[in-house]
């Protein structure tokens, strides 16, 4: 008998569910077909259900005209195969009972017309059907000949079998439990066209869109038809999925894929196999609280909504908590795929060397003085300053890198500072501040053997103080080192490393550092060069402030005292740009990480981070300019305001239910 192991998320969620963090799970379904064949696509559909409904979906999209097929032709005027479809409505509704939302395409009739129609399915009935608002009519399509468009239509009620049933293309659906989650519909052409009635939905509150379509495919196209569903699911911050007819349509002239596509904010989820005979679906969990989220933070968006139109509200049942069906990167801020990676590290450089070049030219210096340690990120800043000079034209001597052994110094790193400076052609300068340090603690009676915050602090002061002098001998800019991890959790010294005349890296987090400097090693450099740059990735990360241990190495791991940034990157990414809370966050950790991190190791770090986060703000307040490079920064004059006397007891709170709630130590 084969076992399936428990994962983290699941024994530390085990009562909760998808829609407790937001979420639902959504499938686009190509199920095989036949032409007017109403039963046998009826019962493929049935199939489909049971076996999505198994996976935990609870909303499932099936192509444009799907009970009958879209290519029927002249058959659809035949009242024979319109009743048959208007009954296997009803027959899939019943599938709905158990909390499930299908929404299926057929031909209706009303008014003496046709329309090419969705109709959408809850709580066992037919809860509205929607019309196709745009009929193309030109090349291999002829939906006018057949259709009516949803101008035309002349009630907005169908009664069928004694039931009246919303009919329009004005109809919007509302998930009662979760009032957020708002369907919108529309069907194939709608979302080819310049103004697509999802536009419209989503300004009324829709967060998810679905597309009901029979696309035939050409050469090309589905690049093009991917890159729409990606576009307008950006342009509207809302969820989009497209459900397309296969290969079971009439090949007379056309090939059909059944090409399934989900995406979220501009971001493709899932996607499903193309050209298959037997039924094929992709299936996603949208995220309907980041939606809700980005809205609430675009205003441009929420001046263009417009509440007008009807609204039909419906149930849907529960998904355990399980694994998601979507990405969750552990690194949200570094590209996951390799072929990105050459073109994504250029775009980080040219907007560091930009931000810099601008600089430099606006004062009119030719020298930059950098203080080197031979760790992450004085090498990226020291990278970042040789390509900036490099692009004015300026001669690299002009770059003083400069070394500055203190007390905790190494020879590993003192070395690979110095091999780097001397490899890439900067002027190396070593200003030792033993003796300045000594006479300060000797000024202000501070034991030098007390290694306490005023000994570590001190080193990080007469450094800054060291640079600062040297940029006025030399009239440069001293260009700052900190990243943008260590300016969250507030790991810098006030006044020291945390000033400077531009900071070029503090919209690059320590997860990107590593990844653009070992980038660098393997693409920019080679040689002595290149073999620095692996070891200092290979460096334990450290201020080298405390005294090495009596091998005479690092001693003193930031990512002891203050936690693995592996995980702070990932905490700062969905707390500060997707605004969730502690539990979700925390139930994303346990799951990107489930394997790596305990929970209670978790749950730590995440109780530190806030604590942190939020009681570092006054260093964060009165930062150095320098360039925001992702779609995260903490500058008080960009993206991040926040009082420094802020207090963090709400989602502390949080933490100390999670931990007794789920039985976890400190």
């Amino acid at each position: 008998m084969k076992t399936v192991p428990i994962t983290v998320e699941q024994m530390v969620f085990s009562d909760r569910t998808l829609r407790d963090f937001g979420m639902l799970r959504l499938a686009v379904v190509a199920p095989e077909h036949r032409v007017a064949d109403v039963a046998f696509n009826v019962e493929r559909m049935r199939e489909c259900v049971e076996a999505l409904t198994d996976e935990g979906c609870r909303l499932l999209v099936f192509p444009e005209l799907g009970l009958t097929a879209y290519t029927c032709a002249d058959l659809f005027f035949q009242p024979l195969l319109l009743q048959r479809a208007q009954d296997a409505l009803f027959e899939l509704a019943e599938l709905t009972r158990s909390g499930l939302i299908l929404v299926v395409g057929l031909p209706v009739a009303q008014g003496g017309r046709l329309f090419n129609c969705a109709a959408v399915l809850a709580d066992g009935a037919i809860l509205g059907v929607i019309p196709k608002t745009h009929l193309p009519n030109s090349a291999e399509f002829y939906d006018e000949r057949w259709f009516s468009a949803a101008a035309d239509v002349q009630e907005d009620i169908l009664t069928w079998r004694g039931q009246t049933i919303p009919f329009g293309a004005d109809l919007l659906f509302r998930c009662r439990q979760m009032p957020d989650c708002l369907l919108g519909v529309e069907i194939c052409e709608d979302a080819w066209v310049a103004e697509p009635p999802s536009g419209r939905q989503a300004l009324r509150g829709a967060t998810l869109l679905v597309n009901l379509s029979a696309s035939p495919e050409t050469l090309g196209k589905a690049d093009y038809r991917r890159d729409l569903v990606r576009m307008q699911s950006a342009r509207c911050l809302a969820a989009y999925a497209y459900a397309s007819a296969g290969p079971g349509e009439s090949s007379t002239d056309l090939v059909f894929s059944g090409h399934g596509l989900i995406a979220e904010n501009g971001v493709l989820l899932a996607e499903s196999e193309r050209f298959a005979f037997s039924s094929r679906w992709a299936l996603a969990d949208i995220d309907v609280e980041r939606l809700v989220n980005e809205r609430r933070r675009n205003n441009t968006f929420a001046d263009a909504q417009t509440p007008a139109g009807r609204m039909i509200d419906f149930d849907f049942a529960d998904t355990p908590v399980g694994p998601l069906c979507r990405p969750l990167s552990e690194r949200p801020f570094v590209p996951a795929a390799t072929a990105d990676r050459k073109q994504r590290c250029q775009e980080i450089f040219a907007l560091q060397t930009t931000g810099l070049a601008r600089r430099l030219r606006h004062t009119g210096t030719k020298t930059a003085v950098i203080g080197i340690s031979g760790g992450l990120d004085s090498t990226l800043a020291l990278l970042v300053a040789v390509k900036a000079f490099d692009r004015l034209g300026l001669d690299r001597a002009g770059i003083r890198a400069v070394t500055m052994p203190g007390f905790g110094t190494t020879r590993r790193t003192h070395g690979n500072a110095e091999t780097l400076a001397q490899g890439i052609g900067v002027t190396l300068q070593t200003v030792s501040i033993h003796a300045a340090v000594s006479g300060h603690f000797q000024d202000i009676g501070h034991p030098p053997d007390q290694h306490d915050l005023v000994f570590e602090n001190a080193q990080a002061r007469e450094r800054t103080q060291i640079l600062m002098d040297i940029a006025n001998q030399t009239e440069g800019l001293v260009i700052g080192t900190g990243d943008l991890s260590e300016l969250a959790l507030g790991w810098c010294t006030y006044n020291a490393d945390h000033m400077s005349m531009y900071g070029v890296n503090c919209g690059v987090p320590k997860t990107l550092v590593r990844y653009l400097v070992e980038w660098c090693a393997e693409e920019e450099f080679s040689g002595a060069v290149a073999t620095t740059l692996h070891d200092i990735c290979a460096t334990p990360v450290s201020p080298e402030l405390l005294p090495p241990d009596a091998a005479g190495d690092i001693c003193q791991k930031t990512e002891e005292q203050v936690g693995p940034y592996l995980l702070h990157d990932f905490f700062l990414y969905h707390i500060v740009r997707l605004q969730f809370g502690p539990d979700k966050v925390f139930f994303l950790a346990t799951t990107a990480f489930s394997g790596q991190f305990e929970a209670a190791e978790i749950l730590h770090w995440l109780e530190n981070f806030y604590r942190r986060f939020f009681s570092q703000q006054f260093k964060r307040s009165c930062l150095p300019d320098g360039p925001k490079v992702g779609s995260v920064a903490l500058s008080p004059r960009g993206d991040w305001r926040m009082p420094s006397d802020a207090s963090c007891t709400l989602w502390l709170e949080r933490i100390t239910v999670l931990r007794q709630t789920l039985g976890l130590n400190g």
